[in-house]
């Protein structure tokens, strides 16, 4: 075994144990043995961190457990809407092991095509993107809405979010990227699409194309209109929420 395929195969054992972390909030041990055919005591062993599974013994926990954790139900349980029809997904962002199941999600989706570079925009897109980009074994690369001091050279991209009259500007050291990259661009949420079609205008002026988009909540179906990719750059999103009327 290769040492990048070895690599892999502990990334999958231990995303597996975040799985079953993930589920065990949810489930008893008991619950859990029965839709895995383990015995509580492994199963409580794996998720206190112990110890990790065979491969292929992770292999039969991911398949078990997938047909009764749905990261998307898991996503709109933790969603909260205040009175004026607003959501917050701060336990969605700030959750390790949904994180991981979300960088996970990411690698089965965008499995085969090829990733040289993750970006996203600051800042509450960045722990899932590091996180994405770890899982790939690429690089992250980081567009800020400031230019930082010692930095001698920047791409930077204009744009105006939906209902503001605020124009934003986002920055990315020149060498950041290069010609011939191939970018999986990341956030948290897609709303208008507008700070998307910005990332993607950058990884264009430095002659790199746009590997795909994904992100972990999307509000509503018109933002895919209005980012101008490719047929064959994917746009996935786990969770779509409906437009608020507010």
């Amino acid at each position: 075994m290769s040492s990048q395929t070895h690599l892999h195969d502990l990334k999958f054992r231990m995303m597996t144990i975040d799985l079953l972390r993930m589920a065990k909030e949810r489930y008893t041990y008991r619950e859990l043995a029965q839709h895995t055919n383990l015995p509580v005591t492994v199963l409580s062993r794996y998720v206190k961190g112990h110890v990790l599974p065979t491969t292929k013994r992770a292999k039969t926990i991911w398949n078990s457990l997938e047909k009764v954790v749905s990261l998307e139900n898991e996503f709109r349980s933790r969603i909260t809407f205040d009175e004026s029809g607003y959501f917050d997904n701060t336990s969605i962002i700030c959750n390790i092991s949904l994180l991981s199941q979300g960088a996970q999600h990411a690698l089965s989706k965008f499995a085969g095509r090829r990733i040289t570079k993750v970006m996203t925009a600051a800042v509450d897109g960045i722990p899932l993107a590091t996180m994405i980009a770890e899982a790939f074994g690429v690089n992250l690369v980081l567009a800020k809405n400031t230019k930082e001091v010692g930095i001698p050279d920047f791409i930077e991209e204009s744009y105006i979010p939906s209902n503001s009259a605020v124009r934003m500007v986002l920055y990315i050291p020149k060498k950041s990227l290069k010609r011939g990259d191939s970018v999986l661009i990341v956030d948290d949420v897609i709303r208008s699409g507008e700070t998307q079609k910005a990332l993607m205008k950058i990884v264009g002026k430095a002659k790199a194309e746009v590997a795909g988009i994904y992100a972990l909540v999307g509000v509503g179906e018109n933002w895919r209109e209005g980012i101008p990719t490719p047929s064959d750059c994917p746009c996935e999103v786990v969770l779509t929420l409906p437009i608020s009327s507010n």
